[in-house]
């Protein structure tokens, strides 16, 4: 069976970049107010993982806490319930778990996660991911524009749907090819603004692994993903 069969549900609907996020209504990104915005407009989730100090999987996109919580400092120095105490972008909003996350969204929509990649400090994310996964009911997927972390969730889980997060132009193609063969990734995901290029598309027409893209923000960007990939990752606007 081809990935595009076996995966229909990571291409069925629209997936909401961190969440369906508004912060002018007080749901920052990947905050646990826009992943209950994005069930409840039946959406698939797209969000961030980082590990904090004591080893449970948060949910965050910067490795600084500068930009969403007003203060400095490296996500994964903190742990889990400093992490939680901290405020989003001036909402009540926290940093949650990925345990929260799981919680919240019961298996509703299919979530995608991405493992962010922070030089010499990966050691244990992939493996306590997949831990919370195995006894996780929904649907899941989890990738990283890292090979290495992508290697660790082979090995923590070979069952588990694991893609590749990419980007470039036709220069990139070989080294994600390779990639995407070595580690025997489900799906690609690839940046909207670098298609049309070779490397997903061989992919998908020759692997039938599914192409997702990232970020859509406009509908020029909606109009090309709708006629070169299988389904997007978007914000800014009810897809």
């Amino acid at each position: 069976m081809r990935k595009r069969d076996s995966l229909r549900w990571l291409t069925a609907r629209p997936i909401a970049h961190r969440g369906f996020h508004d912060l002018a209504r007080g749901k920052p990104e990947n905050s646990l107010a826009a992943f209950a915005a994005a069930i409840e407009s039946h959406y698939a989730i797209e969000c961030d993982l980082h590990l904090s100090s004591d080893s449970i999987p948060v949910v965050f996109h910067d490795t600084d806490l500068a930009r969403l919580c007003g203060q400095s400092g490296c996500v994964r120095d903190l742990t889990a319930a400093e992490l939680g105490d901290l405020r989003l972008s001036g909402t009540p909003e926290w940093i949650p778990t990925l345990d929260e996350l799981l919680a919240l969204v019961e298996g509703r929509v299919p979530l995608v996660l991405e493992l962010k990649h922070i030089k010499g400090r990966d050691a244990g994310l992939a493996w306590e991911v997949v831990e919370r996964l195995k006894r996780y009911a929904g649907p899941a997927a989890l990738m990283s524009f890292d090979s290495r972390l992508i290697a660790d969730i082979r090995a923590a889980d070979p069952g588990l749907p694991r893609g590749l997060t990419a980007a470039g132009d036709w220069r990139a193609a070989p080294i994600h090819m390779r990639t995407a063969l070595r580690l025997g990734v489900d799906f690609i995901s690839y940046c909207i603004d670098d298609l049309p290029t070779p490397m997903p598309f061989l992919a998908r027409r020759l692997l039938g692994l599914p192409l997702i893209c990232w970020t859509v923000r406009t509908r020029d960007q909606l109009r090309k993903a709708h006629a070169l990939t299988d389904q997007i990752t978007f914000e800014g606007f009810a897809a």
